[in-house]
């Protein structure tokens, strides 16, 4: 049982009255576990040009099906939804309580430290975008070719110091010294990814954060491919941000974060411009809330961040099973994949480096885009295939000066919606693919490949609404 006030800065502005104490018990109380959460849509079977199959769910990367623990939180909290923070009665007073529990259990997931700020956002594209309209004017981001989109894009071209693909950790941690060196300034952020997207490797988030430090610098680390696999952990890492998305963590209910130091985040500009951001309004001005509620005007999205905390939560409890069943999955992927011929999959850092479980890889003379969809249609099967996102990483990897390998690449990434018979149907597949092609005609259109013939995935199928 816990009693908790609403501790928004905001609670008594914008009309209303501050949320009262709340007495609520724990979203779930479930002994710490080794045995495997469960997600929805398990048992999922999808059309193929075979007839109908299991589905083999390897494209976690993009983004994760929901805990059936989110989806239990979800349902519950729906129950008594209503509006956050200015209301007085039980439902706005418990909507108000959960969701203030919910942005503590992200922090302790998250491992903040006294003093650091949880701020709800969309996703993580969104925690960049508002981290980088707080940053201290003429602050230099350092960024390495090996982001995504996200974590590349959003500083401005002209404070961006941008880093090419390093060959190994040291090469990457030789490049960010030099750079830190050759360019001085007041304020300083090193951005860097705690696993890649495209290769699942694992960067030393310690080692960056420790050189960025030492140069006087701040380091923000992207969490996106490491949430659900690994331990995230502001404290023991050093770092000063992390941001991650909910539909990469089994809470795919429209919510991510931004965790990190509140200074910078109280001194910029509010993200969204609205109520629950201010604290008072006048002819002559306005006068802005501190801590998250500062960066989250408007309504909050209660049921996704709810859902988020549902996520971390059964994540925590179950970190050591699930960790274990991604380990045995990706050895049996890699090295599965290892024994086809023409197979070639991608690495930054080298075959040996440390992981989670996503695998980028291209098969000589077959196009990308059809090894996935004969994948699915042939198989049942999940992937996702192009640059992810991460085109200067891709290029850097494709890399053929005579023109004769893919320039983009097939990816399968493995999570709680995965399973050992999926793996195996995903390199028994490879292999049929290369020893004795596709078992239909396709044609390459304007629009992509399409499957000579009727599509058995081309199925009318009842709107949920």
């Amino acid at each position: 049982m816990s009693v908790l006030p609403s501790t928004h800065p905001a609670a008594s502005l914008c009309g209303g009255s501050p949320a009262p104490l709340v007495r609520t018990r724990a979203l779930h109380v479930v002994p710490e576990a080794r045995t495997l959460p469960t997600v929805v849509g398990a048992g999922l079977r999808v059309p193929t040009l075979h007839g109908d199959t299991a589905y083999a769910n390897l494209d976690h990367a993009a983004s994760t099906p929901a805990l059936e623990t989110v989806k239990g939180a979800v349902d519950r909290a729906l129950e008594t939804y209503s509006s956050v923070h200015r209301g007085a009665g039980f439902a706005s007073r418990l909507t108000s309580a959960w969701y203030e529990q919910a942005r503590a259990e992200v922090a302790s997931f998250v491992g903040a430290r006294e003093g650091d700020s949880v701020v709800f956002t969309r996703t993580t594209t969104d925690s960049w975008a508002l981290l980088s309209k707080a940053l201290p004017s003429r602050t230099t981001v350092f960024v390495f070719g090996t982001e995504h989109h996200s974590t590349l894009l959003p500083w401005g071209r002209f404070r961006t110091v941008r880093l090419p693909v390093p060959q190994t950790v040291e090469d990457a941690h030789a490049l960010l010294e030099e750079a830190l060196a050759d360019h001085p300034s007041r304020h300083r952020l090193v951005v860097v990814a705690a696993a890649s997207n495209v290769t699942g490797e694992v960067w030393p988030v310690e080692r960056f954060a420790a050189l960025a430090h030492a140069h006087g610098a701040r380091i923000a680390v992207d969490a996106a491919q490491l949430s659900a696999h690994r331990t995230i952990d502001l404290a023991a890492w050093d770092a000063d941000y992390v941001a991650f998305s909910g539909h990469k963590t089994y809470a795919p209910y429209g919510a991510g974060v931004l965790a990190g130091r509140s200074d910078w985040l109280d001194a910029g500009n509010p993200y969204l411009l609205g109520g629950g951001a201010t604290r008072s309004v006048t002819e002559d001005g306005t006068t802005w809330a501190t801590g998250p509620a500062r960066h989250e005007g408007g309504s909050p999205n209660v049921i996704g961040a709810i859902a988020l905390a549902a996520a971390c939560s059964t994540i925590s409890r179950h970190r050591e099973a699930i960790e274990e069943h991604e380990t045995r999955l990706l050895e049996r992927l890699r090295t599965g994949l290892d024994d086809v011929a023409g197979v070639e999959v991608l690495s930054i850092f080298g075959d040996d480096s440390d992981r989670v479980g996503v695998v980028a890889f291209t098969i000589d003379g077959w196009d990308s885009s059809l090894v996935s969809q004969v994948l699915s249609v042939e198989h049942g099967i999940g992937v996702r295939d192009g640059k992810f996102c991460a085109h200067l990483l891709v290029d850097e990897l494709l890399e053929d000066p005579w023109g004769e390998r893919s320039v983009t690449a097939v990816r399968a990434s493995i999570g709680l919606g995965s399973t050992l018979e999926g793996v195996e149907r995903l390199v028994a597949a490879v292999a049929r693919l290369v020893e004795h092609g596709t078992d239909a005609e396709w044609t390459l259109t304007e629009t992509g490949w399409a499957l000579e013939g009727t599509d058995p995935r081309d199925v009318e199928v009842e709107r949920p609404w």
